[in-house]
């Protein structure tokens, strides 16, 4: 007789759960689809970032194709434990060309007097570095090359800075991409 108490009790609330349970259900994005007479408009920032933005400002200046990506891992320039900078490549499928990108860490720039900045894309075919760009004394954060004709070869963004009062450069380069 017990388990047929409990089995009437498991029925109550299994009955009540289903009464208080919606008919139906909605989920985010399962509405009906944007009429194509009113195309959404993603906007796309313009600000600089640390992971790097072809649609900066700058990189627009500098000539980075839009639909340029990441390929490959940073590099992290450091001056001893502390890192300064980062060094990324940028792919642009669109305008067959990769780019170096250098980014200065706010936590050095904030202090740093002027520094002197390098980037380019090195070539393991030829073993030159393509669109090198030199900056001198400058506070800037983002630094861009342009286009370097290396997408045929295998590839690694380069880049230093040298802090002012300093002979020595601090390097990296960002993991080699065929």
């Amino acid at each position: 007789m017990h388990s047929n108490r409990f089995s009437k009790g498991a029925l109550v609330a299994a009955t009540t759960a289903l009464v208080l349970l919606p008919a139906g259900a909605a989920y985010a994005g399962s509405g009906p689809a944007t009429p194509p007479s009113h195309p959404q408009k993603s906007a796309r920032s313009t600000a600089p970032s640390p992971e790097g933005n072809p649609a900066s400002k700058l990189a627009q200046a500098t000539g980075v194709c839009d639909d340029a990506v990441p390929i490959g891992e940073r590099g992290l320039i450091k001056r001893g434990s502390e890192t300064i900078a980062s060094v990324k490549q940028f792919y642009s499928k669109k305008c067959n060309e990769n780019y170096g990108y250098v980014w200065v860490w706010e936590s050095f720039r904030k202090t740093a007097a002027p520094y002197d900045i390098t980037a380019g894309v090195y070539s393991y075919s030829d073993d030159s570095v393509h669109a090198a760009k030199a900056w001198k004394a400058t506070k800037q954060q983002e630094f861009w090359t342009d286009g370097a004709n290396t997408v045929a070869d295998c590839t690694s963004a380069v880049g230093s800075l040298r802090p002012a009062g300093s002979p020595q450069s601090y390097q990296a380069f960002s993991q080699k991409r065929c």
